[in-house]
């Protein structure tokens, strides 16, 4: 496969307080992210909330600055351009290339405005079509993903949540991208209406030839949808693997944990027995020393409490795992064999 966007090294730190007679507080949402997404698969990243994936998500479209490291994506036919130290006016042509999905379909629509223009809006930007040519662009990329050219002309309030994120993937489509964040985009539908979803996801990727990022809380939907799947932890990655190996053997106990955590419909097919987290997530300015799980690991032992483990490739598989124990730790998987969770 070839590479399409390599994250190396990407470390982000907020800076919160501060001012004329006191110092700010530095929060790291994320340490030292290093992935690759190839071109034709979908990427899920997933963790619980404030573990840092839409943070990245962000810094990967430079919706955000990063504090150190570099994104480097590889235009069709050119060298790879480090999307870190371009300017405004330099990366506005690659934001055609590099589009974004966001969680709430009805705050990512201006309300003042009609369907056709939300989605006639980035061609209008990017000075790429307009008159009847534009007009026919919108119309069929509405037509593509559900939307009738009979309710261009109505504004998002008139639209259903489903619909709505309907439009929201039309804006992100117009452009013909490569490569298309998306940030929870189901998180806020409900579940019949996020199958819907998902389905037009995936038969808009075999249609446009497109790549996703896809970052997102649920394991299922993950399951679902994903090629490979990045587990983040404390804004760091600790693993990255194949959806199919990670749900039959997780290799980092926190993948585990999020994996018997996953509702099924049959419990009887589930793998042991079930254990609940112990602690809470620790605070991001006072992050623990070593592995940044220890803390609520049943496996710890006091070399995680002191030394860091790399991110690794495990026993010459596709798996890589950020544990001292990855190679040697029987961890249990979801399930007896991955299933989807929604059809």
């Amino acid at each position: 496969m070839t590479t399409l966007l390599s994250v190396e090294n990407l470390s982000k730190v907020f800076t919160l307080g501060g001012g004329l007679f006191g110092k700010g507080r530095d929060l790291v949402a994320l340490n030292d992210i290093n992935l690759t997404v190839e071109q034709g698969e979908t990427l899920a990243i997933v963790g619980e909330s404030g573990c840092g994936k839409t943070t990245l998500g962000r810094c990967i479209i430079k919706a955000l600055s990063v504090t150190s490291g570099h994104v480097r994506y590889h235009p069709e036919g050119g060298e790879a351009v480090d999307l870190t130290t371009l300017n405004k006016r330099e990366i506005k042509p690659l934001r055609r290339d590099i589009r974004m999905i966001f969680q709430d379909p009805m705050s990512s629509l201006n309300p003042n405005m009609r369907v056709f223009d939300i989605v006639a809006e980035p061609l209008r930007i990017h000075k790429l079509m307009r008159g009847k040519e534009l007009e026919a662009r919108v119309y069929d990329t509405l037509a593509k993903v559900g939307i009738a050219s009979d309710a261009a002309g109505r504004y998002p309030h008139a639209f259903s949540g489903g619909q709505r994120q309907r439009i929201g993937i039309a804006r992100a489509l117009v452009l013909d991208p490569r490569l298309v964040i998306a940030d929870e985009a189901v998180s806020a539908l409900d579940v019949s209406i996020q199958a819907q979803v998902l389905n037009l996801l995936d038969d808009l990727k075999a249609d446009f030839g497109l790549t996703y990022i896809f970052i997102s809380h649920d394991l299922g939907v993950v399951n679902y949808i994903a090629d490979r799947v990045v587990v983040m932890y404390l804004g760091h990655v600790v693993e990255n693997a194949p959806t199919e190996m990670l749900f039959e053997r997780p290799r980092h106990p926190y993948t585990e944990m999020l994996l018997e955590a996953l509702p099924i419909a049959d419990p009887t097919r589930r793998k042991g027995r079930r254990t609940e987290l112990k602690g809470e997530i620790p605070y991001l300015g006072n992050r623990p020393q070593g592995c940044p799980f220890h803390t609520r690991c049943k496996y710890a032992q006091d070399r995680c409490r002191s030394e860091k483990p790399a991110l690794r490739t495990i026993n010459g598989t596709a798996q890589q795992a950020a544990c001292h124990f990855a190679e040697t730790l029987e961890l249990t998987g979801a399930y007896d064999a991955p299933q989807k969770a929604i059809a």
